[in-house]
């Protein structure tokens, strides 16, 4: 347990180090890979030496603990370098180009666009929206993206998948843990006042930056042969997700399905139409950084929570902003005693606050690399925070905190392997 750990002033040196990490990221955002690669290798041999992996020391322990995280960063990887391919496959289908044509013309055309991306993300996964919605940003806007915007379609993407049970893989631990999908519903509650209150304020940020593209380039037509392939992509991941929820849950804790089914789309439809391979080796130093923080995120001691309460869900928004919302989603069905609705609208949404706290925001930080600034995002993006608070705030005044019974059993005690997707 955490308490047998070393510490210094009562923190374990775990959380001192991730926290030191993460700081270089904060600090030094033009080197996020080697930082968050260094800080992989000092963590992980700091707890070879002195600590353990959950309660397994050495070498054993290491191992253990990789066996258990494997399927998380195989499927992340796989769904990283395969919607890097597939956001290019959406922008050469000339959809993105031609979207001016239906939204408003004034700021009101990126208020619409953040509307599509939560709506996508509550069926989609949430990298595939994040970087959909990117790449419509991009064509809109000419390329000059204010980062509060950026961190809007983030939290967007985030919010859109916190009320759905097939919209984000916490939801989905969720209901695989035997949560009622319509408890998880209850996040909506939360998720769209905290969506039209962000919005509003990053579509204004937008338009004075850079106003929408008025008008849709001469001649342009969709490619509907690339936009059947980014359908046949989506349908593949989505289909095996389901599929493998309803017949063979199991098989999920111990392969990367989700991640396969992407990439056996993405090579079976490349005699069709091309991807870029190019875009790979800058999707990998991408998909690498996040990988090296989820690994991180996942040795530290976080084997205690509060008592569960609103005030702990609420708290657990922040935390997820920096700790990975997988293990933090099985310790609170572990623990039960939570409200899941509440449950599922913070750790979903959480993540949005800081561009590497979801998987969603370094997805777009990929496309972007202005992003990849603490400051700046939390600068430029503050009503993302602020979003959150007020929607909690609404959900709780209108729906009132109503728990499920302390210690709810879990079906499946490797559920934050199921799919590495926030």
């Amino acid at each position: 347990m955490t308490s047998t750990l070393p510490t210094v002033a009562g923190i374990p040196v775990d959380f001192i180090l991730f926290a030191i990490t993460l700081a270089g990221v904060a600090l030094f955002h033009h080197h996020t890979l080697r930082v968050a690669v260094t800080g992989l290798i000092v963590i992980t041999t700091y707890k070879l030496l002195f600590s353990d992996f959950a309660g397994v020391a050495g070498a054993p322990g290491l191992i253990s603990h990789l066996r258990h995280e494997w399927v998380t960063v195989a499927n992340l990887f796989g769904l990283l370098l395969g919607f890097a391919l597939l956001s290019k496959h959406f922008e050469e289908s000339h959809l993105p180009a031609i979207l001016p044509r239906f939204l408003p013309d004034d700021w009101k055309g990126g208020f619409v666009m953040l509307i599509l991306v939560f709506v996508l993300s509550s069926f989609l996964d949430n990298i595939a929206a994040a970087m959909i919605g990117g790449t419509m940003a991009a064509t809109l806007f000419k390329g000059r993206l204010h980062i509060g915007f950026l961190a809007a379609i983030v939290a967007a993407s985030n919010a859109g998948g916190a009320g759905s049970v097939v919209g984000d893989t916490t939801t989905t631990m969720m209901w695989i843990a035997g949560v009622p999908p319509l408890q998880v519903f209850d996040a909506y509650v939360a998720a769209v006042p905290a969506l039209i209150f962000f919005s509003v304020i990053a579509a204004r940020q937008q338009h004075a930056l850079q106003p929408i593209t008025k008008d849709a380039s001469s001649g342009v037509t969709v490619e509907w042969a690339r936009l059947t392939i980014v359908a046949v992509i989506l349908l593949a991941a989505i289909g095996t997700n389901v599929y493998f929820n309803l017949r063979q849950p199991e098989v999920l804790n111990h392969l990367p399905v989700i991640g396969l089914s992407v990439w056996v789309a993405i090579l079976v439809t490349a005699p069709w139409r091309k991807p870029d391979w190019s875009l790979l080796p800058h999707a990998t130093g991408g998909a690498v950084f996040l990988l090296s923080l989820v690994l991180c995120a996942s040795m530290m001691p976080v084997e205690r929570l509060p008592l569960a309460s609103w005030q702990t869900a609420l708290g657990l928004g922040f935390v997820s902003a920096v700790f990975d919302n997988i293990p933090l989603t099985a310790l609170a069905l572990h623990q039960g005693g939570y409200d899941w609705g509440f449950l599922a609208y913070a750790v979903g949404f959480g993540g949005s606050m800081i561009w590497f706290g979801s998987s969603a925001g370094v997805a777009l930080s990929n496309m972007f690399s202005e992003a990849r600034s603490v400051g700046a995002w939390v600068k430029g993006g503050w009503h993302v925070a602020v979003g959150y608070v007020l929607g909690f705030a609404i959900m709780l005044f209108t729906l009132g905190w109503h728990p499920d019974a302390p210690r709810k059993a879990v079906q499946r005690p490797t559920l934050h392997a199921t799919l590495a997707v926030r």
